[in-house]
């Protein structure tokens, strides 16, 4: 769990220059457009368009954008029809990548994922062969300025949480997938700051990776995320410090 939240807090550092954001901004567009489709454009009553809406709100997304993305997937603006599809495989050191992407043209994007994941050191699994090595996990992550980690585990516990660690200047509170919103209320509720919140694949048993293997993952990793089509990537990596920090 360590690699995967380590990972998800760099990701957000590094989405606050202007053409991260505006990457940031496409990726959460398609997840509003599909979350809309798939289960209604009313967030009280979609869950999942309820997670998107917050993610946009966090990274700052205009009002106006959030509500034509969610109009397109309700149908009432013409717009692209996004498909979901899950690429499973694996990179340097034999870390398992589990690769969650929203694309409107299926050839193209696993030609380029596969090419990326040739190209830094991976390779292409099939169906099946690394979705096992993870679980669906909330993963809340809460400031951690003026207040201390045990009333973050107090509030946690009390919600129903299952785990918190403490990382980078925040502490992850990790959930069942089920209760994230019941938990990140809980949390607020409390006081607490929360800074965002997301569905992640997280791994049963992480893999210790520093090094040439790490930079090498690091690479794959950030090339990855970096494709227009791909919204997460999840690997059972538990990277260095040494080698995470060449990425801020």
């Amino acid at each position: 769990m360590a690699g995967h939240s380590k990972w998800s807090q760099i990701k957000r550092k590094k989405a606050v220059n202007d053409q991260k954001r505006g990457q940031m901004f496409t990726k959460l567009i398609r997840e509003l457009t599909v979350a809309a489709r798939e289960g209604g454009g009313d967030p009280n009553f979609n869950p999942r368009l309820r997670l998107g809406v917050d993610a946009a709100k966090s990274a700052n997304m205009p009002q106006e954008n959030i509500d034509r993305a969610i109009k397109r997937g309700t149908g009432e603006l013409e717009g692209v029809t996004y498909e979901e599809i899950v690429y499973e495989g694996y990179g340097p050191g034999g870390v398992a990548l589990y690769i969650e992407t929203l694309t409107d043209n299926q050839k193209r994007t696993v030609a380029e994922v596969r090419h990326l994941l040739d190209k830094n050191g991976g390779n292409l699994g099939t169906a099946g062969s690394v979705a096992w090595q993870f679980d669906r996990k909330g993963m809340i992550y809460v400031e951690a300025a003026e207040v201390d980690e045990d009333a973050v585990f107090e509030a946690a516990v009390e919600a129903g949480a299952d785990d918190v660690t403490s990382e980078a200047g925040e502490y992850v509170v990790t959930t069942d997938a089920g209760s994230l919103h019941e938990v990140r209320r809980a949390l607020a509720g409390a006081g607490l700051t929360v800074a965002s919140a997301q569905l992640a694949m997280v791994a049963k048993n992480a893999v210790a990776i520093a090094g040439r293997t790490g930079e090498r993952l690091l690479k794959l990793l950030e090339v990855l995320d970096d494709h227009d089509d791909v919204q997460q990537v999840h690997s059972n990596a538990d990277l260095d410090e040494s080698v995470l920090s060449q990425a801020l």
